[in-house]
């Protein structure tokens, strides 16, 4: 399907903007910034008005890889995950693996904070990964169940995949964007 008519993009509606990426290093020892850089925010920020036709987002959602409670600023994070866990979750009463989509946010997780484990994929017994998701700030005032919705679907988001992976597409953007740029700066 082809569409026709100068700047036809500009007129859909901005649901799902693509993913933003930057480097950003110390020049004396090339170490990559661990927060999210005001400047990068705005650069994408000012991105995303002009390419939608002057519409500013209605929310901004931040997933981080991995979290260090020091340098926590709320201001930066919404969400972060962790895949490196050593908890695996199987079926009651089998050996099978827990079905794709299964959310499990109770009884293991955290009484007061907002948390969950959920597993996106299907595998070979034993060794599908769930992700660990934690709740830092939400202003968009997701229900849970809204939420885990939310994040299961951007699993399957990633374009290099015809399947559910195990954690969120935004994540393995990151992860691809780090591996280039780790490329190119390497000596």
């Amino acid at each position: 399907m082809t569409k026709s008519g100068k700047n036809w993009h500009k007129k859909l509606p901005p649901t799902l903007y693509a993913y933003a990426g930057a480097n950003t290093f110390n020049s004396s020892c090339f170490k990559v910034s661990d927060k999210v850089d005001d400047g990068i925010m705005k650069e994408a920020l000012l991105d995303f008005y002009i390419s939608s036709g002057k519409k500013k987002p209605d929310q901004i959602i931040i997933f981080r890889d991995g979290f260090l409670d020091e340098k926590w600023n709320p201001k930066d994070c919404d969400y972060y995950c962790t895949k490196n866990h050593h908890t695996k979750f199987f079926q009651q009463g089998s050996l099978d693996n827990v079905l794709h989509g299964t959310v499990i946010d109770n009884k293991v997780c955290h009484p007061k904070n907002n948390d969950f484990y959920l597993g996106t994929h299907a595998g070979m017994i034993g060794i599908t990964r769930q992700t660990h998701y934690h709740v830092l700030l939400d202003q968009a005032g997701f229900s849970a169940d809204d939420l885990q919705e939310f994040v299961h679907s951007l699993s399957y988001m990633y374009q290099r995949s015809t399947t559910a992976i195990f954690f969120v597409a935004p994540i393995c953007y990151t992860h691809l964007a780090a591996s280039q740029l780790g490329a190119i700066y390497e000596d």
